[in-house]
């Protein structure tokens, strides 16, 4: 297989339909514990539940609300509101007015939820962390794809996110137009330089002896080798690795790298990158660059309930 066919089959985006329901209704529920029983505490609260909202008298009355981008964003989490909403019970409707990935103007209306008042006023903090901490991991992607310019090299996300939060959060990368590496340790074989410390296999020829060994063990994955210097390469290129991980390169580094490398495998930089770097990396002709900064570089983006009077 040639490296851009290896290169389109990596090329992979989850969509929403790739999330597992009852793992992120889990985490609804978590977060709903927290907030109504103080879950993780060592010692339970004396009280439980909203007792704010037991006192409003009307909780039962219907209320609206709208959801409002209070800054220029790029949406991810739209379809988790509902399911926020019927965490805490019955009868609350959204209504979305745009889609995961829509980029959003301050001032724009991302839906409207009705319902019983006591159900929104509960589900409010809930629903926002959620819809703010994705639209923050989506909109900054956004940023770093816009930065690569036409360029036809892909940015991929790592596993460098927030225990729990994985398939959210490399969910919200493809959500701003990124493309998600392998999601765990089951789903690539993925030689790094502590795998090759702990094997002391620090020659190319023991780097080959691995991948070998890999491919025979698991034959339906993709193999991927990190290199942090160009005489690794040469040894390895017959063993069957599809990616080379091309860790901390030097711009000549990377040119030399990919013309050894040829058709043979596909091309991964990664290692300091940062949003002012990819337009000169991208330029490289390099089949990916990874970073975790899309997501661990993210801030939440200000997003408000208003009520309706």
């Amino acid at each position: 297989m040639s490296a851009p066919l290896i290169a389109d089959r990596l090329a992979h985006r989850l969509n929403w339909q790739d999330l597992d329901p009852l793992a992120i209704a889990g985490l609804i529920q978590l977060a709903r514990l927290e907030d109504l029983q103080g879950h993780g505490l060592s010692a339970p609260p004396a009280q439980k539940g909203d007792v704010t909202s037991a006192v409003i008298q009307s909780g039962s009355k219907l209320a609206s609300a709208r959801l409002m981008a209070r800054e220029d964003l790029v949406t991810c989490g739209i379809p988790m509101v509902q399911m926020v909403l019927d965490a805490y019970g019955e009868g609350a409707l959204f209504q979305p007015a745009c889609v995961d990935g829509t980029a959003c103007a301050k001032g724009d209306l991302l839906g409207t939820l009705t319902g019983p008042s006591k159900v929104i006023l509960e589900a409010e903090r809930v629903l926002l962390n959620f819809l703010q901490k994705l639209s923050g991991v989506s909109s900054l992607t956004a940023e770093y794809v816009k930065a690569m310019g036409d360029s036809r090299t892909r940015l991929l996300d790592t596993r460098k996110t927030t225990p729990g939060f994985r398939v959210l959060e490399k969910y919200a990368v493809a959500c701003g137009g990124g493309f998600n590496h392998r999601i765990g340790l089951f789903d690539r074989v993925m030689l790094k330089d502590n795998h090759l410390a702990a094997d002391e296999a620090g020659s190319g020829e023991a780097l080959a002896r691995l991948v070998i060994s890999a491919r025979q063990r698991w034959p339906e994955l993709v193999i991927e080798l990190e290199v942090d210097r160009l005489d690794q390469i040469s040894p390895s290129l017959d063993a069957g690795v599809d990616v080379y991980l091309l860790d901390n390169f030097t711009q000549p580094d990377l040119h030399a790298a990919i013309d050894l490398i040829g058709e043979k495998a596909a091309t991964e930089a990664s290692g300091g990158i940062t949003i002012e770097s990819l337009a000169t990396l991208a330029a490289v002709g390099l089949d990916f660059i990874s970073t975790g900064a899309t997501i661990h570089k993210s801030t939440w983006k200000d997003i408000g309930l208003d009520w309706d009077e």
